[in-house]
């Protein structure tokens, strides 16, 4: 047996009340962050994991109020899996062993080296494998993930790679291991790859089988999302000015004010520096944050109910930080040509995508629309597109909720041009079963019915991975291409003399109205649950850009 377990027993039981105790069979390859913020987390009394100014970088502290920490107790999550196994309760077994490999993949792993299956009952359980899963995505997966077929079909759909030899890849060279091997059994060592995209494809490239409500599979696979091979066929994967990968965003080295992040990596565990830890770059700030303003703040608020660790402060600082990153660096707006002609406003409006990857990304709950609004010198509104109520629903001129939100309601087209009041251009993927029609059953998906998400810069048609992001539903549409989206305005306004103001916006949602309407009609306890968390949340959409403009009177 591994010194994992008598390094750390006493550190273990004193957190979980005795249950983190092993039968002594046991080879438990994975550990709780905790037991990584011995000495992966600020102190007072040391200067280690700081910024030039003061401010903690500390990887544990940044991580815990994230998605990834809490990717096992997202509660919207947890609903989604519960209405896909009523839909098909003939593969539950199959659903849940599936979506705990990517969102509590530690348990999912360690049961792989024991030759067994979870499910969904191992997030109660208070012994071993239900402390791994509630720790989500934690230190001792990500960074023990070996380089094994990282970027190939293989180590898609969670097929990441963990060996037997207990070793943590980080990017920097002759780390100074024996405190680390003294206090987890965990030798550091050095790993390129933990600063490539292909680490992070190994579960955000995901492909589903379609299934039938018996449970029969159509032969048919689904590619559910594919951040990674859209960067793939995009500028932003080699050279140029664009070139980032997902952990120059995800994980920058930069400080909050822009600059490089130098600094020692870890301090010893009495909270004081190490003199053997000099500072170090490059040094990733592992805020982690997507565009998800709802889930964070459903775990900060309900933090008993969900059995939350982190305090709340940890999602105020992702929530802020998801906020400055879909308002500063996810899309430009821009209206170009804007002229008053008999009582229209003619002209156009430019969408610019700043993201490495389609915008919106991932599962296709989310969407981004464009509220469009005209004013008079008086603020009268003149005209409204995208306007929505206090629920996040798309209304009408007059604020009736617009069907395209009702369950089996129609999906919003793809606009080349805004002309009317009741159009609304929304930037989503619309999901459809195997005979044509709109769904939102990740296992019923056979084919797009709408994709009109944003391309990122460099997008090609004809690349070997154009499949994974080919636009569905924007057809004859010129101004639709990578990077941008070009839209053209001819706006009825009645007749005015002063001049108007022209707002843009474009607005984001983690949690579609439609998508959400349609998943409360199942009924189980998690979506029950969801639905009465939500009763009190904010669900209006974030802002990911805008763009004003005064135009003279005609």
């Amino acid at each position: 047996m591994r010194r994992l377990q008598a390094a750390i027993a006493l550190l273990a039981l004193a957190a979980s009340g005795g249950a983190f105790a092993r039968e002594p069979e046991h080879d438990i390859h994975f550990d709780r962050a905790e037991v990584c913020a011995l000495c992966h987390a600020s102190s007072p009394n040391a200067s280690a994991m700081r910024d030039a100014k003061g401010r903690s970088v500390a990887p544990y502290e940044l991580w815990r109020g994230t998605m990834m920490a809490n990717s096992a107790r997202d509660p919207v999550w947890q609903a989604v899996v519960s209405a896909e196994v009523a839909a098909t309760p003939s593969r539950k077994a199959d659903i849940e062993a599936k979506c705990l490999r990517c969102h509590a993949p530690m348990a999912s792993a360690q049961a792989g080296f024991e030759d067994r299956r979870l499910g969904f009952e191992v997030l109660k359980d208070e012994g071993p494998f239900g402390l791994l899963a509630r720790d989500g995505v934690s230190c001792t997966i990500c960074h023990q993930v070996g380089p094994e077929k990282l970027g190939e079909e293989a180590s898609f759909t969670g097929g990441y790679r963990v060996g037997h030899d207990q070793v943590l890849y980080g990017p920097h060279a002759s780390p100074f291991a024996m405190p680390m091997v003294m206090h987890s059994n965990f030798t550091p060592v050095k790993g390129d790859h933990v600063l490539r995209s292909e680490l992070c494809a190994t579960c955000h490239t995901l492909a589903t089988s379609t299934l039938e409500p018996d449970g029969s599979a159509t032969g048919e696979r689904f590619l559910e999302q594919a951040p990674y091979l859209e960067w793939r066929n995009s500028d932003y994967r080699d050279g140029g000015e664009r070139a980032a990968t997902c952990q120059s965003c995800h994980l920058p080295t930069t400080d909050a004010d822009g600059d490089p992040i130098r600094t020692a990596i870890a301090r010893n565990p009495g909270g004081f520096d190490f003199p053997p830890v000099g500072a170090r770059e490059p040094f990733g700030r592992h805020l982690l944050v997507g565009g998800n303003v709802l889930v964070p703040a459903l775990l900060r608020d309900h933090s008993e109910e969900l059995g939350v660790e982190a305090p709340r402060g940890a999602f105020d600082g992702v929530l802020a930080a998801a906020r400055e990153q879909l308002e500063q660096r996810t899309a430009r707006l821009e209206l170009r040509g804007l002229a008053l002609v008999e009582g229209r406003l003619k002209g156009g409006l430019v969408v610019e995508n700043l993201t490495g990857h389609a915008f919106p990304t991932g599962h296709p709950a989310r969407r981004a629309w464009l509220r469009v609004r005209v004013l008079d010198a008086e603020g009268r509104v003149l005209f409204v597109s995208g306007e929505h109520d206090e629920r996040g629903r798309l209304v009408d001129s007059s604020g009736r909720v617009l069907p395209s939100e009702q369950p089996g309601g129609p999906g919003l087209p793809h606009l080349s041009r805004l002309d009317a009041t009741g159009q609304v251009q929304s930037y989503e993927s619309l999901m459809a079963d195997t005979h044509g029609g709109l769904t939102s059953q990740l296992l019923r998906a056979a084919t797009w019915r709408k994709n009109n998400r944003l391309l990122p810069h460099g997008w090609k048609a004809d690349h070997p991975d154009a499949a994974a992001s080919r636009p569905a539903g924007v057809e004859g549409d010129e101004d639709f291409a990578g990077g941008f989206d070009r839209l053209a305005l001819d706006l009825p306004v009645g007749p005015t003399k002063g001049p108007v103001r022209v707002e843009a916006e474009l607005l984001y949602q983690p949690l579609s109205a439609r998508y959400l309407a349609e998943l409360l009609q199942h009924d189980t306890p998690e979506v029950r649950r969801l639905e009465r968390l939500l009763k009190t949340a904010d669900l209006t959409p974030a802002v990911a850009g805008r763009a004003e403009a005064t135009v003279a009177g005609g």
